[in-house]
């Protein structure tokens, strides 16, 4: 899956007369967000039933017309009907980054409501195919307890494997890729400011490796900045995981109108 099958059509984002055409694409892990990440996540999320808030702050002089406010942060704040769930659409609010990308979505879940502090979060960048996200939601949302831990790691990486990737030879019980060993899922230490209750990531020290979580991430080529990135703290169920990886490393195309620069020369895509 690396040679255009129609090369002769231009995805030029800009491109003007009414927007560009669609394609089916694949492989999904390569073919980004299609610029509709918010708005995939956000619809699924709506079909779920969850309640959206946006919340704004920001700051006004005495005597200040409304049009001049200065916003300072705009965030929009998805919650679960049973608020044990919430997904927060943080890119309008200078988010922090992660292998050198913005991150667009954080998805927190608790046990209980006594609590106000998530049990564990996961965060995903721009260009992450928001058919992942949304399956990740979808499998989310259908548990009881978000919390629960259900499978071991394994059913993450047979979900992956189960659609041609391939175990790491030096870790094959933590680690997978796909056949062009372009993007990447591992379990090990995840980057720093990952928020997670387990009391191991709260006492670790500077100098030691806290508990392992799941991350994946597409390099397009080495030493190239990352198409996408992801990470899962160590507490997400690896049965939520396992439903990301098996929808990122699906086989069935997807329908994009918006390619990645830095891989659309490697998908197949077939006019919709």
């Amino acid at each position: 899956m690396e040679a255009p099958l129609y090369p002769e059509f231009s995805f030029d984002p800009s491109t003007p007369g009414g927007g560009q055409p669609a394609f089916w694409v694949g492989p999904r892990h390569l073919s980004g967000d299609d610029g509709r990440l918010y708005d995939a996540v956000a619809d699924t999320l709506s079909g779920l039933g969850w309640t959206s808030l946006t919340i704004v702050r920001g700051r006004r002089e005495p005597e200040e017309a409304s049009e001049d406010l200065q916003v300072l942060r705009s965030t929009v704040l998805h919650v679960s009907p049973d608020a044990l769930r919430w997904a927060q659409w943080s890119l309008p609010d200078e988010p922090f980054h992660m292998g050198g990308l913005p991150i667009a979505w954080q998805i927190s879940a608790r046990a209980d409501t006594s609590s106000p502090l998530a049990s564990w979060s996961s965060y995903f960048t721009t260009d992450v195919p928001g058919e992942a996200v949304t399956d990740f939601l979808v499998a989310l949302d259908a548990r009881d307890d978000p919390t629960a831990p259900l499978a071991g790691p394994e059913l993450v990486l047979d979900s992956v494997t189960a659609h041609g990737w391939l175990r790491d030879i030096d870790q094959p019980h933590a680690a997978a890729t796909d056949p062009t060993f372009t993007s990447h899922i591992s379990l090990g230490e995840v980057p720093p400011l990952i928020q997670d209750a387990d009391p191991r990531a709260l006492t670790t020290e500077a100098d030691e490796s806290g508990p392992g979580g799941w991350q994946a991430w597409a390099e397009p080529a080495l030493g190239v900045p990352c198409l996408w990135a992801t990470a899962f703290g160590s507490s997400v169920p690896h049965d939520l995981v396992a439903a990301f990886a098996a929808s990122l490393s699906s086989t069935a195309p997807v329908l994009r109108r918006v390619l990645p620069v830095a891989t659309r020369e490697r998908l197949l895509r077939a006019p919709a």
